[in-house]
């Protein structure tokens, strides 16, 4: 296996591929406002296997275009949501974020939840914003420092991994100068990344490294997932995930 098919058999039976929860997903809708016209239309770009789409389409009456470039995800997310009866809310598409096939104002609501940072913040909100309909929203998550200063070695570590990593408040000067204004705002908790993200994924690694015979190739992933997991357990209070809510105003 690659280190790319590798990453996605570690968290293939994982309810999330990143911080969040259900509380941050109906925090959000609620920012927008819960929608029960059955017309209503969103878009879910970068789902993974749809732990937010899943309460998504649990909370609106409408339709959610799931999307990711991997059909492992997606096949787990078709087998959820038969299982919860979600099927005929939910459909899936194997696509691109940077290559999409909508129509212009297509949706009323752009979702994405951890996943924008593959385009590039600005990049993503000028790409997506062609899709959504004059007053539809935009909602996502995205890695946010919390303070205007920080260690150095946190900061060398994420302005490598994601140099558009900043503060929300020129995050939010981003979205308004592409034509949204904000709607609302928060930080995701302790929580949303320990409880939800880390500690299920620290339980798979066990079994991971074992039916992966633990090559070489294996055991990487997983460092690289645990010096990951150190970072953030010591350096939390730097950084999160904000949740972004905008309204699309040109």
């Amino acid at each position: 296996m690659s280190e790319i098919e590798l990453i996605i058999d570690l968290h293939i039976d994982s309810r999330r591929q990143g911080p969040g929860s259900e509380k941050d997903t109906l925090n959000a809708l609620n920012l927008i406002g819960l929608s029960l016209d059955p017309e209503f239309k969103l878009a879910d770009i970068g789902c993974g296997s749809g732990g937010q789409t899943l309460t998504l389409a649990q909370n609106l009456n409408g339709h959610i275009t799931a999307v990711d470039l991997f059909p492992q995800f997606l096949d787990e997310l078709n087998e959820k949501s038969k299982k919860l009866g979600l099927e005929g809310k939910i459909k899936t598409l194997n696509a691109s974020m940077d290559n999409l096939p909508f129509k212009p104002g297509e949706f009323d609501a752009i979702w994405s939840e951890g996943s924008i940072y593959i385009m590039g913040f600005e990049k993503g909100i000028q790409y997506w914003k062609e899709f959504i309909k004059e007053g539809g929203h935009l909602a996502l998550s995205e890695i946010t420092w919390t303070t205007n200063s920080r260690p150095q070695e946190i900061n060398d570590f994420w302005t490598r991994e994601y140099p558009e990593i900043d503060t929300s408040a020129n995050k939010i000067k981003i979205l308004e100068s592409n034509g949204f204004s904000l709607v609302g705002y928060f930080t995701l908790s302790e929580d949303s990344w320990i409880e939800n993200y880390y500690k299920p994924l620290e339980s798979q690694f066990g079994h991971f490294l074992k039916r992966n015979e633990n090559t070489d190739l294996a055991k990487k992933v997983v460092q690289d997932y645990r010096s990951e997991i150190e970072l953030y357990m010591k350096y939390k209070e730097y950084y999160s995930y904000g949740f972004y809510i905008a309204k699309k105003t040109e």
